[in-house]
């Protein structure tokens, strides 16, 4: 499981039949920071992925991707390589707070 920032969304009118009314969302990595564990980084890469937990813009999520995304429920059949699986409250580091979705 990674951690990524949704950053925004993706439409897409002619497609797989098996992914019609999935949503899609443009998700951007988020890191740890080497010098300073307190803070993110954002990745320098975007991943686009199914939404399978009803995520929005700017909220931090749990995304899995490869042959992980496609045991969320309703995706074996898929063509997916990467699936929002959770919407993250808190995340800690080293004892430290760094992310509460309450004050973002």
């Amino acid at each position: 499981m990674f951690l990524a920032r949704v950053e925004g969304s993706v439409v897409s009118t002619k497609k797989e039949a098996s992914m019609n009314g999935r949503k899609l969302l443009l998700l951007r990595p988020q890191l740890v920071d080497d010098k300073d564990p307190t803070k993110f980084r954002s990745g320098s890469n975007t991943i686009v992925a199914v939404d399978t937990v009803g995520a929005g813009i700017d909220e931090m999520v749990l995304f899995c991707q490869g042959s992980s995304a496609r045991l969320a429920g309703g995706m074996k059949d898929a063509p997916v390589d990467a699936v929002v699986i959770g919407i993250v409250d808190t995340v800690d580091v080293l004892g430290k707070q760094i992310f509460n979705a309450k004050n973002q």
